[in-house]
């Protein structure tokens, strides 16, 4: 298959990052960058999740989960403990 080249333009620090990333698991950035590509033709979709959320701790339904929690507390059925820090 013929091969062809792309540019992108990116943050110079997300690029040291993303580079140091891939290395770590063993991939190229261009490998990367194709294991995207084909993943995001096959499903016909960004291959990821986008969201404004910017910690999964406070999304809607973690919250709820959290609040119904407190009630149990406050209600007196549930049960407190300590944190144990390993």
């Amino acid at each position: 298959m013929a091969q062809t080249n792309i540019n992108i333009r990116m943050d110079a620090q997300l690029k040291n990052q993303f580079e140091n990333f891939c290395a770590n698991v063993g991939l190229t950035m261009s490998a990367a960058f194709n294991v995207y590509a084909k993943t995001a033709v096959r499903l016909q979709k960004i291959p990821f999740e986008i969201t404004t959320e910017t910690d999964s701790f406070y999304s809607e339904s973690n919250m709820k989960v959290l609040r119904a929690s407190i009630k149990q507390l406050e209600e007196g059925k549930g049960v407190e403990h300590e944190i144990i820090e390993v």
